[in-house]
């Protein structure tokens, strides 16, 4: 069983500190961001053992919407491989439209800003420090992590 390492959420945009050398050789795959969406980069720490560890991508957008109903996004993430080079990549195409419950609120009950993320179980991929995480998405959605790590491990008896 995963649980997180980090408790809170990570947003991440653009390309977070590396080495220029590393990060021009390995981004020489991933194409640039095509009209009306924006390319992030996500580069992970080394771990002892990188087995033990896997991130969760979350996509979604910060919106005005009332505090008693629960709400997310249509849409999905699609991991490919960039040919010749076999990285993966990750691209959501779309990020719409929202649904939710239907439970009744005043009508005159405030809005709050809430990160509504994309519906469904939750995605994720093998934790790799020596690759780039590369996600595309359309311009105005949030891209964020956890990171999630293994706990103990037991042994189980027969009977």
């Amino acid at each position: 069983m995963f649980r997180p390492i980090f408790s809170l959420l990570m947003l991440f945009s653009g390309s977070l500190p590396c080495s220029a050398v590393l990060a021009q050789d390995d981004m020489k795959a991933f194409e640039p961001a095509a009209e009306g969406q924006v390319r992030h980069v996500l580069r992970l720490p080394a771990q002892e053992d990188e087995f033990d560890f896997q991130v969760e991508l979350i996509i979604g957008k910060t919106v005005q919407v009332d505090d008693v109903n629960r709400f997310f996004f249509a849409g999905k993430i699609v991991e490919s491989s960039i040919p010749g080079w076999g990285f993966p990549r990750f691209d959501v195409a779309t990020l719409g439209p929202m649904g939710g419950t239907l439970i009744g609120v005043e009508p005159d009950a405030p809005k709050v800003d809430r990160f509504i993320r994309l519906g469904g179980e939750p995605f994720l991929i093998r934790y790799n420090s020596k690759l780039p995480v590369v996600v595309y998405v359309p311009k105005g959605a949030e891209v964020r992590y956890r990171i999630w790590t293994a706990g103990y491990t037991q042994s189980m008896t027969e009977g």
